[in-house]
C-alpha cells in the first residue's frame, strides 16, 4: 500500500511512523511544505491525564518529555497584584523544534520516507493508495475535495498572538493585566529551560485602541508584529521581570474553531483527514497536538484492522476518533468564551472568585475539589468571609423579596417565596423570566431584552430568571443581567440529577449567577 501524508507537523509524523510499525511493508512518504527544521510557534503543552493511549502506542513522545521537556502541577493565577496557585494539574511542555526533530527521526528509524520543501496537491498525489491530510487547519488537500465534509467553523471575537519569552515561568501562568486601553491576558508556560510560551489574549475593542490593528496582514509568514511586540513588552514588565519577548510569525488572529462531520472521502482518491485539517479546539485546553496524535493512533489501527478494505478503514477510524475530539471541543467552547469575556470578570471579581472562576470553566466544585482541594477550601472561605455562609446557604435579598438559601424552586408562574413573574413592570416586587437563545449568535438579542429591563431603574424586576437555550448561553446570560445590568440573576437548572447541588455550588461561588433555580 502506498500512503501519501501531506503535513510534516506531530499528527503526520506520528501516523508515518505507527503506520509502518503497523505494516512494514507499507510505503509511507510524508510531504512537508517547510524546511526540517522550520516551525511557527514555540512550545506544545499536554496534560499528564490525557497521554496514556500516545505513550502506548510509541515512546517518541514520552522520551522528549522526559528528556527534553518541563514538567509543573500547579496553575498560577495572577490579578491584581496577587498569586493564585492551584494544584492536580499534571502537565507538562517541550520546545515545538525538538518535538519535532525526534519524530522525524523515529518516523525516519522504522522506514518512512520524508520529504521537505515540497508542498502537494491531490494532482501531485494521483499515484498514492491512499492520502491523509495532516496539513493544518488551512489544509490544502481539504480545500481541494468536492466531497462535502459537514464543515462547520466558528470565529472567536478575542483576538490572540503567540509570543516566547526569555522569563521562566514554574509552570502554566495566566496573568491579567489593565492598559489604559483595556485589558490583556498572557497563557505563559516554559517550554525548556531557556524559554516559555507567550500567548496574548484581549477583545477587539482594547487591541484597536492600543493602535495593534495596523500591521499588515499581507506580509508573508514569518514577518512578526514588532509594534504589538513593544507595546506587550513594556505592558508585562513587571510580570516578566523587564525580559524579552521572542517573535516567531508573532502576529495578531482570531482562533477558529473547525467541527466535521465527515473525515474522509473517497473520491477522487480515498483521502483522511487528521488534526488541525479537520477539526481544531482552543489552545486554552491544551489538546491541538494530542488530539492530532491520537488521531494518528487511529487511523494506523484502522487500517492495519482493514489491510484489504480502505473505505471500511476510514469508517473504522471515524467512529473510533470522533467521540473524544467532540467531547473536547464541548469542553473547549466554555474555555473559549471565557476568554472572550474575562475583561467582564476582571472588573467584577476579587482575585480569589476571579481564579475560581476561570478554574471552574469546565469543571464543578466536587470535581476541583478532588483535584485540587486546598485550592476549592480556600475559594469556600473567601466567600464565607465576604457573606457569611457557605454559597447555598446565603440567603438573598432584593426589593423586598428574600430567600434564606440560594437554590430555590420555580414553577411557571413564580419562584419559590411568592414572587410573581410578569412581563411588565408590577406594583410590588416581580420577577422577569428570560429565554437564553439556543446559539449564541442569538445573544444580541437577549441582550437587549435585559438592557430594556435595567432601564426600567425602580420598576425593574428583583430577579431575572434565564432558563432555556443551552447550559453556556443559560450562563452568558446571567453574566450579562448580574455582571453588566446590575439585575440579579436566577440560573433555571432543567437537568436535574445527583449532582444537582454541586452544579449549583459553582454557579453560585464563581458568580455566573447569584441563585439556582430548580423547575417544580
Amino acid at each position: 500500500m502506498r500512503i501519501a501524508v501531506a503535513g510534516g507537523g506531530p499528527g503526520g509524523l506520528f501516523f508515518a511512523t505507527l503506520m509502518k510499525r503497523a505494516d512494514p511493508s507499507a510505503n509511507v512518504t510524508v510531504f512537508e511544505r517547510n524546511k526540517a527544521d522550520d516551525t511557527f510557534g514555540f512550545g506544545v503543552v499536554f496534560s499528564d491525564r490525557t497521554l496514556a493511549g500516545i505513550h502506548d502506542a510509541d515512546p517518541v513522545l514520552r522520551q522528549a518529555l522526559t528528556e527534553h521537556g518541563r514538567h509543573w502541577d500547579d496553575i498560577e493565577v495572577r490579578l491584581k497584584g496577587e498569586r493564585i496557585r492551584c494544584g492536580g494539574n499534571g502537565m507538562a511542555s517541550v520546545v515545538r523544534t525538538t518535538l519535532l526533530a525526534l519524530m522525524q527521526a523515529r518516523a525516519r528509524d522504522v522506514g518512512a520516507e520524508l520529504r521537505f520543501s515540497a508542498e502537494v496537491t491531490l494532482d501531485d498525489l494521483a499515484g498514492y493508495d491512499l492520502v491523509v491530510a495532516a496539513d493544518g487547519s488551512s489544509s490544502t488537500i481539504r480545500e481541494q475535495l468536492d466531497a462535502d465534509l459537514g464543515v462547520e467553523v466558528e470565529t472567536a471575537t478575542a483576538k490572540f498572538v503567540w509570543f516566547g519569552t526569555d522569563y521562566l515561568f514554574d509552570g502554566l501562568t495566566f496573568v491579567h493585566e489593565r492598559s489604559p486601553d483595556g485589558v490583556f491576558a498572557v497563557h505563559g508556560y516554559p517550554i525548556s529551560d531557556r524559554v516559555s510560551t507567550f500567548i496574548v489574549e484581549t477583545d477587539e475593542a482594547s487591541w484597536r485602541r492600543a493602535g495593534l490593528d495596523e500591521f499588515d496582514v499581507t506580509q508573508p509568514p514569518g514577518v512578526s508584529d514588532l509594534v504589538t511586540k513593544d507595546y506587550l513588552e513594556k505592558l508585562f514588565a513587571d510580570q516578566i521581570d523587564g525580559r524579552r519577548l521572542l517573535t516567531n510569525n508573532s502576529r495578531w488572529g482570531n482562533f477558529r474553531t473547525r467541527r466535521t462531520q465527515r473525515w474522509h472521502s473517497l473520491a477522487p482518491r480515498p483521502v483522511a483527514l487528521l488534526g488541525d485539517a479537520v477539526h481544531t479546539a482552543h489552545f486554552s485546553v491544551g489538546s491541538g497536538t494530542k488530539m492530532a496524535m491520537e488521531d494518528a493512533v487511529a487511523l494506523s489501527a484502522a487500517l492495519a484492522a482493514h489491510p484489504d478494505d480502505v473505505a471500511a478503514a476510514l469508517a473504522a477510524y471515524e467512529e473510533a476518533a470522533q467521540p473524544s475530539v467532540r467531547r473536547i471541543q464541548d469542553s473547549a467552547r466554555p474555555s473559549l468564551a471565557w476568554w472572550e469575556h474575562f475583561g467582564r470578570y476582571h472588573d467584577a471579581f476579587e482575585p480569589w472568585q476571579f481564579a475560581y472562576h476561570f478554574l471552574s470553566r469546565s469543571i464543578s466544585d466536587a470535581r476541583l475539589a478532588r483535584r485540587a482541594p486546598d485550592f476549592v477550601a480556600a475559594s469556600h472561605r473567601g466567600w464565607v468571609d465576604a457573606h457569611g455562609a457557605e454559597p447555598l446557604d446565603t440567603p438573598f435579598e432584593r426589593g423586598g423579596w428574600s430567600t434564606p438559601e440560594r437554590l430555590v424552586r420555580v414553577s411557571s408562574t413564580a419562584v419559590a417565596g411568592g414572587l410573581p413573574f410578569a412581563d411588565e413592570p408590577q406594583p410590588r416586587a416581580w420577577a422577569a423570566c428570560v429565554e437564553a437563545p439556543a446559539r449564541e449568535d442569538g445573544l444580541p438579542e437577549v441582550v437587549d431584552r435585559l438592557r430594556r429591563l435595567a432601564a426600567l431603574g425602580e420598576r425593574a424586576p428583583v430577579l431575572v430568571a434565564v432558563h432555556g437555550g443551552t447550559a453556556l448561553t443559560r450562563t452568558l446570560v446571567c453574566e450579562q443581567a448580574r455582571m453588566q445590568e446590575r439585575l440579579p440573576a436566577l440560573l433555571v437548572d432543567i437537568d436535574g440529577g445527583d449532582d444537582l447541588r454541586d452544579r449549583a455550588v459553582t454557579t453560585v461561588l464563581s458568580g455566573r449567577a447569584d441563585l439556582v433555580g430548580v423547575p417544580t
